[in-house]
C-alpha cells in the first residue's frame, strides 16, 4: 500500500518546527530510508508517518485513507512501527511481547483467533526467534531483542512498516540480519520506511533515499542519485570520494576528511 506524505510540518508541544515542509512517496515492494545528521528531524518525521505525532500541517495518506483522521485501532492496522530503543514491560516473555502486535486486530473479549496465532507463529519463524518463545525479553542479547521487536511489528501485519534506527547498538552481522529482514518484507509487498545513520548500509539495503538537513528535504532518489560528494559535503560536512560498485547499484563511499 502506498504511503504519501505531503508538505509535513511537525514539532513538539509549543516548540519550534522540527520538520519543515517535507514530502515523501513510498511504494509497496520498496525500502525507503531517511538519512541526515543528528537532530535533522528524521525521527520526528517518522513519528508523524506513524501517527505517534500529529503534523502541524500537511497530510499522510496510506492507500485511500488519511492516516491522522483514523481511529487509533484502524490506523494501527495500516502502519506498524519499531521505535528507537523500545522498552519491554518487566517479566514479559518473547511470545507474550510478539502477541501484543495482534492488539489492533482483536476484539475486546476473547482469546487469540486462528488468524492471530498464525500471524504470531509466522512472525516468530521469519525472524528466527521461535525457539526463544518462553524466554524473558530482559534475558536476550541486543541482536535477539531487536529481532523480537521486529517480530512484534510483523505480527501486527500492516501494509506499511516503519523502522526507527533498527541497527542501533548492533554489531555488523546483526545489523545486516535486521536489514535483510526489512528487505525481505519489501519483497513480500510491504512498504518499508527506515531511519538509518550508516550511509553504506542505507545505500545497500534501500531502493530510495531521502536526505534531510535542518528539518528540510535536501535530496531524494536512488542511492546513486543521493549519495554524491556534493550532497555529503552540504549535509554532513564530509569530504568523500564516491566510487561505483560493480556488483551493485549502491555507491561506495570513501571518507577523506571533514569540510
Amino acid at each position: 500500500m502506498e504511503l504519501v506524505a505531503q508538505d509535513i510540518v511537525a514539532g513538539y508541544a509549543s516548540g519550534p518546527d522540527i520538520v519543515r515542509g517535507v514530502s515523501l512517496s513510498a511504494q509497496p515492494g520498496t525500502v525507503t530510508t531517511l538519512l541526515g545528521p543528528n537532530g535533522c528531524g528524521k525521527s520526528t518525521f517518522l513519528k508523524t508517518l506513524s501517527r505517534v505525532l500529529s503534523p502541524r500541517s500537511g497530510s499522510v495518506q496510506v492507500g485511500s485513507s488519511e492516516l491522522h483522521a483514523l481511529a487509533p485501532r484502524e490506523a494501527a492496522k495500516l502502519v506498524g512501527m519499531l521505535a528507537q530503543q523500545p522498552i519491554a514491560p518487566p517479566g514479559i516473555t518473547v511470545s507474550e511481547l510478539v502477541e501484543r502486535g495482534r492488539h489492533p486486530h482483536r476484539g475486546l473479549f476473547g482469546g487469540l483467533s486462528t488468524a492471530d496465532k498464525h500471524a504470531i507463529e509466522e512472525a516468530l519463524d521469519v525472524t528466527g526467534v521461535t525457539s526463544l518463545g518462553s524466554t524473558y525479553v530482559a534475558d536476550l542479547s541486543g541482536g535477539q531483542r531487536q529481532r523480537v521487536w521486529f517480530a512484534m511489528v510483523l505480527a501486527q501485519d500492516t501494509p506499511v512498516i516503519l523502522l526507527d534506527e533498527p541497527t542501533t547498538y548492533l554489531d555488523p552481522a546483526h545489523a545486516i540480519a535486521v536489514l535483510s529482514l526489512a528487505r525481505e518484507q519489501a519483497r513480500a509487498g510491504k512498504t518499508v520506511i527506515m531511519v538509518l545513520h550508516d550511509l553504506m548500509l542505507a545505500g545497500a539495503y534501500s531502493d530510495r533515499l531521502v536526505l534531510m538537513k535542518d528539518g528540510a528535504l535536501v535530496s531524494s532518489g536512488t542511492p546513486a542519485e543521493v549519495l554524491t560528494s556534493k550532497n555529503l559535503a552540504a549535509v554532513y560536512g564530509l569530504e568523500a570520494e564516491i566510487w561505483e560498485d560493480p556488483s551493485s547499484d549502491s555507491p561506495v563511499i570513501v571518507p577523506r576528511g571533514v569540510c
